[in-house]
C-alpha cells in the first residue's frame, strides 16, 4: 500500500483482549483522503489488496410509532453549500459515559471520551469518515415543531463554541441554525447551548455534506481545524450521510435503549452518482506492459468495489461514488496495475522508431558561430528585444514603437543589435580594458507588403571590439581579420569589403564615415563593418577607439557551406622576398596585392602585409607598406635566378603605378 498510505505501528495493552494489540498510523496521500480517511475506507483498500472479502455489519433499527416530522423540520437555504443534509431523531435517550470498548478506541485515535452519545458520534465518523453532530431536541429553540436552519451567518453575528472560544462571523461563513440563534459553525465546530448532557432525554442526529471550499475557507479564516473540518474539507462522499446516521442511532439505541421515531429528513439537491467508464481490456495490457487475463481485470475491479460488465469487446465498469479520484480509462489502469503488483511487472525499454530529425541549418550554423567567436576571444552578450529612444536614434531605420510599453527605457523593438552592444561596451568600459563581445538575436524592421505596413522579424548577429593598446593593431583590422577567419570557418569564399559608401547605402549612423565598409557577397549586401563613431563614445567618456560589424545571420546560414576544397601541400620549398613601397595615403592595401598577385603570377603563393606606417613630415601625405612576397613551385624547386626575375617584375610592375619601391 506504498502508493496509497504509510504505516507505522505501536503496541499497546488492550483491555478488551487483556493482552497486547496493535495500533497502526496511516499517512493518507491527498488523492485518497476522501475515501480512506475512515477505517472502512482503509479496510476496503486493505481487503482489496489481500484478496479478503470486505464484512458489511447491518445496523438494524426498531423504530416507534412517533414521527420525526411531527417534531422536527429542516430548511436549507443554499443547496449549493450544502448539497445534502440527513436527520433523524431520538427520544428516552439515557445519556452516560460510554462502555470501555468505545472508550478506548477514541482515545486510542486520539479522541477524549465525553458521553455515550457524543463519543458514538466520533465513533461512527471514524469508523465512516462522515462527521455527525448531536443536537439537544428541547433546547432548540421554536414551540413543538423545531426548525433546522442551514443558512449563511449575518452580519456581526457571533458565536460560542462547546470549547468556551467566541467567533466573530460575515456573510460567506455558513451556519446550522434554530430559529432563534445560530446552534454551530456548519462542518467545523458545535456552538454551545443545544449540547447534549446528562439531562438529555430527545436528541437530534445530523449527518450532513457541505461544499468543501467553503469549510475550507471558514477554517482558515477563523483558523479553527477539526477532525470534521479536516474531512468535509477533502470532498467526502455525499451518499455516507444516511448510512453514517443510520449506524449512528442504531448505536445510540443499543447502547442507551432510545427510541428512534420512524421516518428519515434527508433534504438533498444532487447525490453522487456512479460514473461509467468503458475499458479497454487490449489497451490495459499494452500500457502496463503484461499479459493479463480478462478474467483477473474483472476480478481486481470487483475487489476494489467497481461493477463491471462486458459490451463486446470492451468491459464497462461502475465507478462507486467514493471513488472521486477515478474519472479516465487510465485512472482503472492504474488502479489494476497496483493491484495486480507493481514490482510483478518487468522493465523493459520501450520499442520506437528512431527518425532522424530533420537537419537544422540555423541552429547548426548558430552553435558554429558561437564557437567561432568565442574561439576569437569574444564574449556573448544576451540583451532585450525593446530598447531606448537614445538606441533607437542611432540607426537610420524607422522604429517600430509599443502602444504599451513597460517603460521609456524598453519602449522600441530594436532595429540593430550595435547599439545594446554600445551599452554593454560603455558599462564595461568603467571595469575592464580589452573588450570584445557579440550578439547573436532577434531585429525587428518596418516593411510594405501587399500595400500594408507590417513587422519582419530576423536574426542578425554583431560584435564591437575596443582596445586600450592600439599600437600594434587596430580594432577595425583585428575585427576585419576576425571576420574573415568566421567566413573562412564557415565556407564562404567570395565575401568582400565595399569602402565606396554610396548617399543611397543603408549603412547605419553609428559607424566612422571614413572608416566603415558594406561586406558584400556579389553585389549583395550581408552587412557592415566600421569604426565606432568617436562622437558616441565622446559622450560617455570613452576615448579610446571601438569597432564593430552587424551581419545579417539569416543570409550568412543561407551562404555557409560545410563543403571543403583540399589543396595538397608543395613538397618543394618556399623563397620569402620582402618588399616595401610608399604609396599614396588614400591607396587600399588590397590594390597592391592584387598588382603582386598578377605580377608574379602562379608561382606567388602568399603576400601578407606586415607592416603599415605614416609619417607627415617624411612621407609628404604617403604611407609606407611593407609585404612578405612568397614564391613557391608545386613541381620543383625554384633557383635564386628564378626568384630573382619573378621578384623584378613585381617592382617594376609597382612603380609602373607611380609607387616608390623603398630599396634597403
Amino acid at each position: 500500500m506504498a502508493d496509497l498510505l504509510t504505516l507505522r505501528s505501536f503496541e499497546i495493552e488492550s483491555v478488551e483482549k487483556k493482552g497486547k494489540d496493535w495500533i497502526l498510523d496511516i499517512d493518507i496521500l491527498p488523492n485518497r483522503a476522501h475515501d480512506c480517511a475512515s477505517h472502512r475506507g482503509v479496510g476496503r483498500e486493505i481487503a482489496a489488496i489481500l484478496n479478503y472479502k470486505m464484512k458489511s455489519v447491518d445496523y438494524k433499527l426498531k423504530y416507534i410509532k412517533e414521527k420525526i416530522t411531527d417534531f422536527l423540520k429542516i430548511r436549507v437555504t443554499d443547496n449549493i453549500l450544502c448539497s445534502r443534509y440527513t436527520a433523524r431523531m431520538l427520544i428516552n435517550v439515557k445519556v452516560a459515559s460510554s462502555p470501555s470498548w468505545i472508550v478506548e478506541r477514541l482515545e486510542v485515535c486520539g479522541l477524549r471520551s465525553i458521553n455515550n452519545v457524543v463519543d458514538i458520534c466520533n465513533y461512527v465518523m471514524l469508523e465512516t469518515g462522515q462527521p455527525l453532530h448531536a443536537f439537544d431536541f428541547d433546547k432548540l429553540g421554536g414551540n413543538k415543531v423545531k426548525n433546522i436552519i442551514v443558512r449563511k451567518a449575518e452580519k456581526e453575528e457571533k458565536i460560542t463554541s462547546l470549547d468556551d472560544q467566541k467567533f466573530d462571523l460575515d456573510e460567506d461563513i455558513l451556519l446550522i441554525a434554530d430559529d432563534e440563534k445560530p446552534l454551530c459553525i456548519a462542518g467545523i465546530k458545535g456552538g454551545q447551548g443545544p449540547e447534549v448532557d446528562k439531562s438529555t432525554k430527545k436528541i437530534v442526529l445530523e449527518a450532513a455534506n457541505f461544499d468543501y471550499l467553503t469549510i475550507r475557507r471558514t477554517s482558515k479564516k477563523l483558523k479553527l481545524v477539526t477532525d470534521a473540518s479536516w474531512r468535509f474539507e477533502r470532498e467526502p462522499d455525499a451518499d455516507l450521510t444516511k448510512e453514517a446516521i443510520d449506524m449512528a442511532a442504531s448505536l445510540i439505541q443499543q447502547v442507551t435503549g432510545a427510541g428512534i421515531l420512524s421516518g428519515l429528513i434527508d433534504v438533498y439537491s444532487k447525490t453522487d452518482k456512479d460514473k461509467k467508464i468503458a475499458l479497454n481490456p487490449n489497451y490495459a495490457k499494452n500500457l502496463l506492459g503484461i499479459e493479463i487475463k480478462d478474467k483477473e481485470i474483472k476480478h481486481i475491479l470487483e475487489n476494489l468495489g467497481f461493477k463491471s460488465s462486458h459490451r463486446g469487446d470492451i468491459l464497462e465498469v461502475v465507478i462507486p461514488s467514493w471513488r472521486k479520484d477515478i474519472n479516465i480509462q487510465e485512472d482503472l489502469i492504474e488502479e489494476i496495475g497496483r493491484l495486480y503488483g507493481l514490482e510483478k511487472i518487468p522493465g523493459r525499454m520501450p520499442l520506437v522508431a528512431l527518425i532522424s530529425p530533420q537537419k537544422n541549418d540555423y541552429l547548426i550554423y548558430r552553435d558554429k558561430t558561437k564557437d567561432i567567436l568565442l574561439g576569437l576571444g569574444f564574449c556573448e552578450a544576451y540583451n532585450r528585444s525593446l530598447v531606448s529612444e537614445r538606441e533607437v536614434s542611432l540607426g537610420r531605420k524607422k522604429s517600430i514603437e509599443l502602444a504599451n510599453p513597460i517603460s521609456q527605457e524598453q519602449k522600441y523593438l530594436r532595429t540593430y543589435l550595435m547599439p545594446s552592444l554600445v551599452s554593454n561596451l560603455i558599462e564595461n568600459k568603467k571595469r575592464v580594458g580589452d573588450i570584445r563581445m557579440f550578439e547573436l538575436g532577434r531585429v525587428f524592421e518596418k516593411i510594405q507588403k501587399d500595400k500594408k505596413q507590417t513587422t519582419k522579424e530576423q536574426k542578425s548577429l554583431a560584435g564591437i571590439i575596443s582596445l586600450e593598446n592600439t599600437e600594434k593593431q587596430t580594432p577595425f583590422y583585428e575585427l576585419k581579420g576576425g571576420l574573415d577567419l568566421l567566413f573562412n570557418k564557415l565556407g564562404i569564399t567570395d565575401c568582400w569589403y565595399d569602402d565606396a559608401i554610396s548617399v543611397k547605402s543603408s549603412i547605419p549612423g553609428f559607424y566612422q564615415p571614413a572608416k566603415r565598409a558594406e561586406i558584400k557577397t556579389g553585389e549583395d549586401v550581408v552587412g557592415w563593418l566600421g569604426e565606432i563613431n568617436k562622437e558616441i563614445l565622446d559622450n560617455y567618456k570613452i576615448y579610446t577607439e571601438a569597432a564593430g560589424f552587424e551581419l545579417d545571420f539569416e543570409k550568412l546560414v543561407r551562404l555557409a557551406s560545410e563543403e571543403k576544397v583540399y589543396i595538397a601541400l608543395s613538397k618543394y620549398p618556399s623563397v620569402v622576398r620582402d618588399i616595401s613601397i610608399l604609396v599614396g595615403k588614400d591607396i587600399k592595401v588590397a590594390q597592391v596585392l592584387n598588382i603582386i598577385n598578377r605580377a608574379g603570377g602562379k608561382l606567388v603563393q602568399d603576400v601578407d602585409l606586415f607592416d603599415m606606417y605614416k609619417d607627415e613630415e617624411n612621407f609628404e601625405g604617403r604611407k609606407s607598406l611593407a609585404f612578405h612576397v612568397v614564391y613557391q613551385s608545386k613541381n620543383r624547386t625554384l633557383t635564386d635566378k628564378e626568384v630573382n626575375k619573378l621578384h623584378s617584375q613585381v617592382i617594376k610592375a609597382l612603380e609602373k603605378e607611380g609607387w616608390e619601391v623603398r630599396k634597403q
